[in-house]
C-alpha cells in the first residue's frame, strides 16, 4: 500500500513494487555483476524511488562526458543546418545566435542537472514532472510529459539517421556525376545507420562507455581538423558583413522574423543533454557524476559549437556555389571549394559522418532507456512487453527494438518528402523543449510553493529560482518561433508540420489514457519514499 503526503506529493511507507517491477525486475538483479551494481549511494537513490537495479552502472564521469557530447554533436550539427540559417538569418543569425542559445541553454540545462542530482532516473522528465507538480495535476502533466519526451527522442533519433544516410548519398553525388539522386537511396542509408547502431546497444552494449570514450576523441580531433582546414585554405570574410549584416532569403516580412525562424539551426545542436539523465540507471554516483557531466557537456559542445559557426562563417566563401551544390548539404561543397579536392572533401566528411553515426548509438540508447522506464511506470500502450531487460545484455531490449522500428518508419518518410528534415529536426525539438518547459514550470512552482525541494548532491542553491525563471523566458519563444516553416510562400510540402504532428500524438496519448491509461498510470511519485533520507 501507497500513502500519499498531500501536501508534498511525495510517496511515503511504500511496501512492495510497481506492477511493472514483477515483470522484469526480480529475474534480472542477480545476472548483474558485483563491480556493475554501484554505489552505496546509487542503491539508497533507487531505494528512494522505489526502484531495482536491473542495469549495469558501467559509465563514469569521462565515459558520461563522452556519451552526451557525442549524443548531441554540436559541431557537427552547426555543419549539417547550414542551410537553415543560410536561408533566414545569415552568417550574422548564426553568429550572435549561438552566443544567445548557448547562454540560454546553459541556464536550461543547469536547471535540469539539478533535477537530475535530486532524482537520477532513467525517465528523466516525466519522474520530476511527477515529484514537483501540484498534486492534483501530477499524474495527467506527468504523463504528457513522458510523451513529450519520448516523442523527442525517438524523432530526434530518427533524424540523426536521416542526416548519415543522405550525406554519404551526398557524397556519392560528388564523386559519380552520373549519379541520378534518388530518395530511396538516402532512406536505406538511414535504415542501414540504424541497424548498425542496435549492434552496439544489443551485443556488444557492455562495451558502450569505451566507444564513447573513443568518439570522443574523434570528436575533438575531428573538429580541429576540420577548423584547421578551412581556416589555412578557405577564403576568409570580411567581418563587418559577417558579423553584422542579417540576411531573409526565406521571404519574411522583416529580417528580424526571419531571423527568429533561423534560430532552429544553432539552438538544434543545443538540444538534448537529457540524454546523459535518461541512462542515470547506468552511471556509478549517479546523483554526483550525472549534473557534472550535463554542464561539463554543455561547456565542452557549446565552446566547440561557437568555434564551428565562427569558422563556418567566416570561410562560407561563394554563397550561390555552396547553396547550388549536388550534394544536398552545403557543407559539403564548402569543403570542396576550400580544398579543390575530392580526397580531402571525403575524409573531412567521413569524420562528420563517422561522429554522427556515433550520436545515432547514443541516441538509441537514450531513447530506449526512456521508453523502457515509462513503460516500467506504465506509461506506454505495451508497457508489459516494453518494461522487459535482456537477462544476458542487460539491457532494454524491446525498447531498442522500438525505438529501431519507429526511426525505420520515419525515414520512410524522406521517399515522399525532400523537406522531411525539416519537419522531423523542428518536431524532435519542439517536444524535447516542451518537456523542458513543462519540468522547469514544475520546479518554479515547487520552489515557490514548498515544500523545500529534496536533498541533492548538485544544488544552484539561492541562485536557482532565478535561474530557472530565466531558462522559462528563453525557452518561450523558441518553443514559438521553432514550428515556423522555413520560407515562404508556405505550400503543403514546404509547410513545418511539427506543430500538428505535436497534436496528433498528444490526440493519440489522450486517446490511449482515457480507454486504459489512467487504469494503469500512477505516476512514479507513489514509489518515492523520501522519509528514507
Amino acid at each position: 500500500m501507497v500513502e500519499i503526503d498531500e501536501k508534498s506529493g511525495f510517496g511515503l511507507n511504500t511496501v512492495g513494487h510497481s506492477p511493472a517491477e514483477s515483470n522484469v525486475f526480480d529475474s534480472n538483479i542477480s545476472n548483474i555483476p558485483d563491480k556493475f551494481k554501484g554505489t552505496n549511494a546509487d542503491a539508497h537513490d533507487m531505494s528512494v524511488m522505489g526502484k531495482k537495479q536491473v542495469l549495469r552502472r558501467n559509465f563514469g564521469f569521462y565515459t558520461m562526458l563522452a556519451f552526451a557530447s557525442t549524443c548531441v554533436a554540436s559541431w557537427e550539427g552547426v555543419l549539417a543546418y547550414t542551410g537553415f540559417w543560410l536561408v533566414n538569418g545569415g552568417t550574422a543569425l548564426l553568429f550572435w545566435g549561438a552566443i544567445v542559445c548557448t547562454f540560454g541553454q546553459a541556464l536550461v540545462y543547469a536547471s535540469i542537472a539539478e533535477l537530475a542530482s535530486m532524482s537520477p532516473t532513467a525517465g528523466g522528465q516525466y519522474h520530476w514532472v511527477s515529484e514537483l507538480a501540484p498534486r492534483r495535476h501530477q499524474k495527467m502533466l506527468s504523463y504528457f510529459a513522458g510523451w513529450l519526451t519520448g516523442l523527442g527522442w525517438q524523432v530526434y533519433l530518427a533524424s540523426v539517421a536521416f542526416l548519415v544516410g543522405t550525406m554519404i548519398q551526398g557524397l556519392i553525388a560528388l564523386n559519380d556525376p552520373t549519379y541520378i539522386w534518388k530518395n530511396w537511396h538516402g532512406t536505406l542509408l538511414a535504415i542501414a545507420t540504424i541497424v548498425f547502431s542496435v549492434l552496439f546497444n544489443s551485443i556488444l552494449a557492455s562495451q558502450l562507455p569505451l566507444v564513447q570514450g573513443t568518439m570522443l576523441v574523434i570528436h575533438v580531433v575531428g573538429f580541429f581538423a576540420i577548423i584547421g582546414t578551412l581556416w589555412r585554405m578557405a577564403p576568409i570574410g570580411n567581418a563587418d558583413v559577417v558579423l553584422l549584416q542579417f540576411t531573409n532569403a526565406g521571404g519574411w516580412s522583416s529580417t528580424g522574423l526571419s531571423s527568429m525562424i533561423g534560430l532552429l539551426a544553432p539552438i538544434a545542436v543545443l538540444v538534448g543533454y537529457d540524454c546523459s539523465a535518461h541512462m542515470a540507471e547506468e552511471i556509478n554516483d549517479a546523483a554526483r557524476t550525472l549534473p557534472n557531466a550535463i554542464m561539463g557537456s554543455v561547456v565542452l559542445n557549446g565552446s566547440l559549437a561557437f568555434i564551428m559557426s565562427v569558422t563556418l562563417i567566416f570561410t562560407l566563401g561563394d554563397v550561390a556555389s555552396v547553396t547550388s551544390g549536388v550534394t544536398g548539404y552545403p557543407f559539403i561543397q564548402i569543403f570542396y571549394n576550400a580544398t579543390g579536392s575530392y580526397a580531402a572533401t571525403n575524409t573531412l566528411t567521413a569524420i562528420v559522418i563517422i561522429m554522427l553515426t556515433g550520436c545515432c548509438i547514443s541516441e538509441l540508447a537514450a531513447s530506449s532507456r526512456q521508453v523502457w522506464s515509462f513503460a516500467r511506470d506504465q506509461g506506454l500502450p505495451g508497457w508489459k512487453w516494453l518494461s522487459k531487460v535482456s537477462p544476458s545484455w542487460n539491457i532494454p531490449f524491446p525498447a531498442v527494438i522500438l525505438s529501431m522500428t519507429i526511426t525505420i518508419l520515419l525515414c520512410c518518410i524522406n521517399i515522399g518528402s525532400s523537406v522531411a528534415l525539416n519537419a522531423i529536426t523542428s518536431l524532435g525539438a519542439l517536444a524535447v523543449l516542451c518537456s523542458y518547459f513543462l519540468t522547469i514550470s514544475c520546479i518554479i512552482y515547487r520552489r515557490i510553493a514548498g515544500p523545500d525541494l529534496p536533498y541533492r548532491k548538485w544544488s544552484l542553491g539561492k541562485f536557482g529560482l532565478a535561474i530557472n525563471v530565466t531558462a522559462l523566458m528563453f525557452l518561450t519563444p523558441l518553443i514559438f518561433f521553432i514550428t515556423w516553416p522555413i520560407a515562404t510562400p508556405v505550400t503543403a510540402t514546404t509547410m513545418n508540420w511539427s506543430s500538428i504532428m505535436l497534436v496528433g500524438v498528444f490526440i493519440i496519448a489522450l486517446v490511449y489514457y482515457l480507454v486504459k491509461g489512467r487504469k494503469e498510470y500512477e505516476g512514479p511519485v507513489i514509489w518515492v519514499k523520501r522519509d528514507e533520507e
